[in-house]
């Protein structure tokens, strides 16, 4: 049984992470992505079979063309998993914030 990968597995690698940030700017041809890299177009092809199956990249035929495009409503996941980790940094600078205004407020 093959296991479905996830966005997070996806942004995990640096390599995906520069072909994402690639295609945020352009839609691209597997050639013209490869061409960015200093790794083989094998290589690079699997990182964008990665990413395609993960759904960050959906893909268009035009002509004997194909064409990816990023799918940013998939990054969302990220951002929303993010999101828990900002609310409780904010929460616990807050606190901080607190513990310092009273130690200021003790000494005088």
């Amino acid at each position: 049984m093959k296991t479905r990968r996830d966005v997070f597995q996806a942004i995990a690698d640096p390599t995906r992470r520069a072909i994402i940030m690639l295609l945020a700017v352009n839609t691209m041809t597997p050639n013209a992505i490869a061409e960015e890299f200093n790794s083989s177009r094998q290589a690079v092809s699997k990182h964008i079979q990665i990413l395609t199956e993960c759904e960050i990249l959906t893909q268009k035929r035009q002509g004997r063309e194909i064409y990816y495009h990023l799918n940013a409503n998939k990054m969302e996941e990220v951002e929303t998993w993010l999101a828990q980790f900002k609310k409780l940094l904010a929460q616990r600078f807050d606190q901080l914030d607190e513990v310092l205004s009273n130690l200021k407020t003790t000494k005088k």
